[in-house]
């Protein structure tokens, strides 16, 4: 991130006044509609972004995170904040980046990760990877956190370490998730933790509840070049039926063991994972209707979007598919107001307390839904 620095690299901090950045009354120019839930969610953040406020936005997958954070910022850069979004991810940052430079067009935007250009500007709106922050020392007024729970961020201290650095002392800090932690939940639910949700995409369908099905030792199964039949039954059914799907495996190897048995009859079904160097052709050629099937680690499990699609997860059991994970994974699905309705199925050797939590935190989500008159199905 910032090359290789030993003990005796001289670092250099900035004290001096701040650059005086002209910023133009009411910069959003946005011509979208928020759904109820996701206003009242935009109306906290705007809340606490103008009285220095700590707030989390538990929002379910698909609910439109990013569109609530507009008025929110644009109250801050017209109040000459300066303002960051930082993410996890690269591919965030770049997802992000013409976003939001296209409804704060007469603003300066740093987009800044890995080999960026752009890390020398100084300017009202950034936006970065969690990793960049460690260039800065107390010069935001105003963090957003998107993903707050996604790897490396949730596994690395120093990079939370880098995100309470980048802050001013007088500053609000707002965290977005789908998927806080067991302990930001307590908190919610006990209080000690100002929090507001979307419950409910904007869409107003409720979210697919994930279906568990017990297929055995699917392993073993594998070991003879064969699945087991109700996978086999799943994937057939929508082969045939022309649906597009999704495949999670836990581990790379059983991921090609399984893509070598079904390429037998089908030369289309393409395998993904993070080390792939054609990973965004994959991808892509999914988005295209290209591929009827593509099987995947959990690099899929956020951050892409296919319209129409059916998801299982194989081996839902192994402890990789975490209760976020299972969410995140069950949020692939119906995401599309063409297509809001899909199918989520878990495919097990043995129930697990993440997967009973998942379906448990995505029922919860619907019933919030429906009480608050947010879903219409």
């Amino acid at each position: 991130m910032m090359g290789r620095v030993s003990a005796c690299t001289p670092l250099i901090s900035w004290r001096g006044a701040e650059p005086d950045e002209v910023v133009p009354d009411d910069p959003l120019i946005w011509n979208g509609k928020l759904s109820d839930g996701q206003q009242l969610a935009s109306d906290r953040v705007k809340q606490a972004i103008l009285e220095n406020k700590e707030l989390l936005v538990w929002a379910v997958c698909g609910a439109g995170k990013t569109e609530v954070l507009f008025e929110g910022i644009n109250a801050a850069l017209t109040a000459g904040k300066r303002v960051c979004i930082a993410t996890p991810r690269t591919d965030v940052v770049l997802e992000l980046g013409p976003r939001l430079k296209a409804v704060f067009p007469d603003i300066p935007v740093a987009v800044l990760y890995g080999g960026s250009e752009d890390r020398h500007l100084q300017v009202p709106l950034t936006i970065a990877t969690t990793h960049q922050l460690l260039r800065f020392y107390k010069a935001f007024d105003t963090v957003i956190v998107d993903e707050v729970d996604a790897f490396p961020y949730t596994a690395d201290e120093s990079l939370q370490y880098a995100v309470r650095q980048s802050r001013k002392d007088l500053s609000s800090m707002i965290y977005l998730t789908a998927t806080p932690n067991q302990k930001w939940q307590n908190e919610c639910r006990s209080g000690k933790r100002d929090y507001v949700t979307i419950p409910a995409r904007f869409h107003r369908h409720p979210l697919p509840v994930p279906a568990f099905k017990w297929c055995g030792n699917w392993e073993k199964a594998l070991k003879k070049d064969t699945l087991p039949p109700a996978v086999t039954q799943w994937i057939k059914k929508r082969l045939d039926n022309q649906k597009q799907c999704l495949l999670f495996l836990p581990k790379i190897d059983k991921m090609e063991k399984v893509l070598a048995i079904l390429r037998e009859h089908h030369l289309k079904i393409e395998a993904v994972h993070a080390e792939d160097p054609d990973r965004k052709g994959k991808v892509q050629a999914m988005r295209d209707k290209e591929i009827p099937m593509l099987l995947t680690t959990t690099i899929l499990e956020r951050g892409v979007t296919f319209p129409n699609v059916d998801v299982a997860v194989l081996g839902a059991e192994n402890r990789i598919f975490t209760e976020s994970a299972l969410v995140q994974i069950s949020g692939r699905v119906g995401r599309s107001a063409q297509f809001p309705n899909g199918e989520i199925t878990f495919f097990h050797y043995g129930k697990t307390e993440s997967m009973v939590k998942a379906r448990k935190q995505i029922l919860k989500m619907n019933d919030e839904a429906r009480k608050k008159g947010l879903i219409d199905y």
